[in-house]
């Protein structure tokens, strides 16, 4: 693991972005924010799966009205999660018409390519970073290429076209969306704003431009970044790609913060973004969240979905106990669990888990030791092999992180965040 980036502490609530403190998952609401009670019941279940700042959409005054009693609402529900708002166009107006809204946010995010031109770019830009300082909020400048600042774009490429070795497109395209979020930095630092209450990102659909922007903007400034590939997609593309650039970012020390921007399938879950930016960050070993479990895929010794059935289970169960053991067992995110489907790995990698199983494959015994802290603690049998092995797993977790309880040595070596 790199070490990581020195950048400057921001302030989101309670919750802090850069200056050391550990990575923050972030989230956004797909819900007409003028419909408040659609909006709050999906803040809360962003918020319960994880996500420790939700965005919401702020784009019309019917909208702008109900940010305050969408405040109330996740108030009255004990879910404090602070709400970030999302502006274009006319941010400008309703953070000035709707002082409640500004207030109820804990962040603001503010698109310097939908600010506004010329003049009015300026001017309506000062009016939100006023919004920001009256209000004490922090803002997040967020550059997007889908968005960009054609002004500032057109200029760097007339820049470009005089150089007696011009870069090609790619390159002012990057270094435009670098300009345009440092030079929005300054500005907004110039009207008065701390640069301890700016963050940056500078979003793009494509790996390669993200990482190369994100480097480049490290190396330029000490502002917290957030990190994201937008229009990621959606199922196994928009998950394998936020993944490959985010991990690529992390593991170099880059990146304060960071929202899996996935195309939920029609009807999907909105949760699973913020369950992907989870694993992405436990599967490094930055940060952990829930426990995680090795399951093997499978080969022609299990033909039977006996494990994989019981890795899912194993699985959904774990998570969802997540929100009351966070709080009653700590540490219990750390725990590693098994559930293997044969004896060629099983064995061995239950053993190196803190709890694991190893199911009989095809033509096996029909019997499934279960092995606890590297020894086998027993054999289970029969038809109710789930039941029991979920029954040890909810035993181990209340006699190793109650506190108080002496944990035995680990058999893996975590991986610290530098």
């Amino acid at each position: 693991m790199g070490e990581r980036r020195t950048s400057r502490r921001v302030m989101v609530g309670p919750v802090a972005i850069g200056g050391g403190a550990p990575v923050v998952v972030q989230s956004m609401t797909n819900t007409d924010t003028a419909d408040a009670v659609a909006t709050a019941h999906q803040v809360a279940q962003l918020w319960r799966a994880g996500s420790e700042l939700v965005r919401i959409t702020v784009d019309t005054p019917e909208a702008a009205a109900e940010v305050a009693g969408i405040r109330a609402r996740l108030d009255a529900m004990g879910c404090d999660v602070p709400l970030i708002g999302d502006f274009h166009y006319n941010g400008h107006k309703l953070l000035s018409q709707f002082p409640d809204c500004a207030s109820a946010l804990a962040k603001y995010r503010i698109n310097p390519g939908n600010v506004g031109k010329g003049a009015r770019r300026d001017e309506q830009f000062a009016t939100m970073i006023d919004a920001a300082m009256r209000h004490g909020k922090p803002v997040r400048i967020g550059v997007n290429w889908g968005s960009l600042d054609q002004e500032l774009l057109s200029r760097l490429m007339d820049e470009n076209a005089r150089r007696t070795e011009p870069l090609d497109a790619a390159q002012v395209m990057r270094e435009a969306l670098i300009r345009s979020a440092l030079d929005s930095a300054q500005q907004a630092e110039a009207l008065g704003l701390p640069a301890e209450r700016i963050v940056l990102s500078c979003k793009v659909s494509g790996v390669q431009d993200l990482i190369g922007v994100y480097r480049e903007l490290a190396q330029r400034c000490s502002h917290a970044l957030h990190l994201g590939l937008t229009e990621a997609g959606m199922g196994s593309k928009g998950i394998v790609a936020s993944s490959v650039a985010m991990a690529v970012l992390l593991q170099e020390g880059i990146g304060d913060t960071l929202r899996v921007s996935l195309t939920p399938e029609p009807g999907g879950d909105r949760t699973r973004e913020v369950v992907v930016a989870q694993e992405i960050l436990q599967t490094m070993g930055i940060r952990s969240f829930t426990p995680m479990v090795a399951a093997c895929p499978g080969c022609g010794r299990t033909t039977s979905t006996t494990f994989q059935d019981l890795a899912s289970r194993i699985q959904s169960y774990l998570r969802a106990q997540m929100p009351q053991w966070r709080e009653r067992f700590p540490g219990v995110e750390e725990m590693r669990v098994a559930v293997m489907g044969c004896v060629v790995n099983g064995p061995g990698e239950s053993k190196h888990a803190d709890i694991g199983i190893s199911l009989p494959g095809t033509n096996e015994l029909p019997v499934a030791p279960v092995y606890v802290d590297g020894a086998r603690l027993v054999t289970l049998k029969g038809e109710r092999i789930a039941e029991e092995f979920q029954a040890l797993v909810e035993q181990y977790v209340q006699t190793n992180y109650a506190p108080g309880a002496a944990r035995a040595r680990p058999k893996h070596i975590p991986v610290k965040a530098a």
